[in-house]
């Protein structure tokens, strides 16, 4: 049941929405024969909604799909595009990861969520296989729940 949120606040990413990408996340990675894949799912204020570390996956996987997710975040930027900037900016982006304390990573994997206005909701952080396969998954969990992925490179 849905709880009344203060006047003026917008919770933005809801927990139903968190838990159907989560899921359809690791649905997607099992329909691909992916390795055991671990997902997080952040809202727009970087607080924890979801996260599932599938039976196998090793242990820095909710780290490393959390640091994707933060990143991601911290910049306003997706993993794709932080990637790029990383080969850019070397000294910048280890900045960035040491005042996040390690939980800014820039590589594909990580994954704006937006409404249908391009309004930034969260973020989604898979880890387990190669980060491309990674990044399929998440795209496919935000699609599931009728939201917008932006990966920074254009989707089809």
């Amino acid at each position: 049941m849905p709880h009344a949120s203060p006047a003026g606040f917008r919770h933005g990413l809801t927990l139903a929405a968190a838990r159907t990408i989560a899921d359809a996340t690791l649905a997607k990675g099992r329909e691909l024969g992916l390795a055991p894949l671990t997902v997080v799912v952040l809202d727009g204020a970087g607080k924890l909604k979801a996260a599932y570390r599938e039976d196998g996956a090793s242990l820095a996987r909710e780290d490393i799909a959390w640091g994707k997710a933060n990143g991601c975040l911290a910049m306003g930027l997706a993993g794709r595009e932080l990637a790029r900037r990383s080969q850019a900016m070397a000294g910048f982006m280890n900045a960035l990861s040491d005042l996040t304390g390690g939980r800014a990573v820039p590589v594909p994997g990580g994954v704006l969520v937006k409404d249908d206005q391009g309004v930034v909701l969260g973020a989604v952080g898979v880890s387990g296989d190669a980060s491309d396969k990674d990044e399929v998954c998440a795209v496919a969990g935000i699609r599931a729940a009728n939201l917008v992925p932006e990966t920074g490179d254009p989707l089809a």
